[in-house]
């Protein structure tokens, strides 16, 4: 039997007083607490990355932001989740995904199922104010099954990881860097010649938009099953 002593935090999460242990993450707490901190990169049932920065929070008596999903909380923190100063940081960040890639909602198969429409939303980001740059990216319909669609990716490695920490495979990695920046599989061949690909479609399922997709879905289709993604990583645990 494990007898070791589990440290319990009091902290303050938007004014509500909150408690948790030393071992999660501010976003954790405050997700126990139904308090909404936006993320993109951030899914249950895989690991923490910090990459989409939209979790971004102010922790009192630091000088910076902090990634609400890798930063573990403190006895006694103090948490701002909302405030002028994260709205504006929140919408610039967004509005700089979308003018990186290509986004047209109106014929996307996740229009309406669409993570990074559904923020947009949420935050009141119904235009942007910067250049697109929109580079000429390929679309990979190799795949017997899937399509990958390197205009709609924001490169949040969500496919990345439940490939190498769920399925085990490591199809997926990333080649490139700043708007050349894109997913590759098998060191960059086409995915349906993939030889560690397993088609279990997992990295389809975990998407947040319509970067990867099951082909013959019409636009508005595409529905995302992400719920045995923590039964999963659970299991495997067990399983070490």
């Amino acid at each position: 039997m494990n007898n070791t002593a589990i440290e319990i935090c009091t902290l303050i999460i938007e004014n509500h007083e909150c408690g948790g242990r030393a071992d999660q993450t501010i976003l954790e707490v405050a997700e126990e607490n139904g308090i909404f901190i936006p993320t993109l990169c951030r899914l249950s049932g895989l690991s923490n990355i910090g990459a989409c920065r939209m979790c971004l929070v102010e922790v009192k008596g630091m000088n910076k932001l902090m990634p609400a999903c890798v930063t573990k909380v403190q006895e006694g923190m103090v948490v701002t989740v909302n405030n002028e100063r994260l709205a504006e940081h929140r919408r610039l960040a967004l509005e700089m995904l979308f003018s990186e890639r290509n986004h047209i909602c109106s014929v996307c198969v996740t229009n309406g199922h669409c993570d990074l429409q559904f923020l947009a939303q949420k935050l009141g980001v119904n235009h942007i104010t910067m250049p697109y740059i929109h580079p000429l990216m390929p679309v990979d319909a190799s795949h017997p099954r899937f399509l990958a669609d390197h205009n709609r990716c924001i490169l949040c490695t969500r496919c990345v990881r439940v490939c190498q920490e769920v399925e085990g495979a490591h199809t997926w990695d990333i080649m490139g860097r700043g708007t050349k920046a894109r997913v590759i599989t098998d060191l960059n061949r086409p995915w349906g010649e993939s030889e560690s690909c397993t088609g279990c479609g997992k990295c389809v399922q975990v998407c947040p938009t319509g970067a990867l997709s099951e082909k013959g879905q019409a636009a508005g289709e595409m529905l995302k099953r992400r719920t045995f993604l923590p039964y999963l990583s659970m299991m495997r645990e067990v399983g070490k």
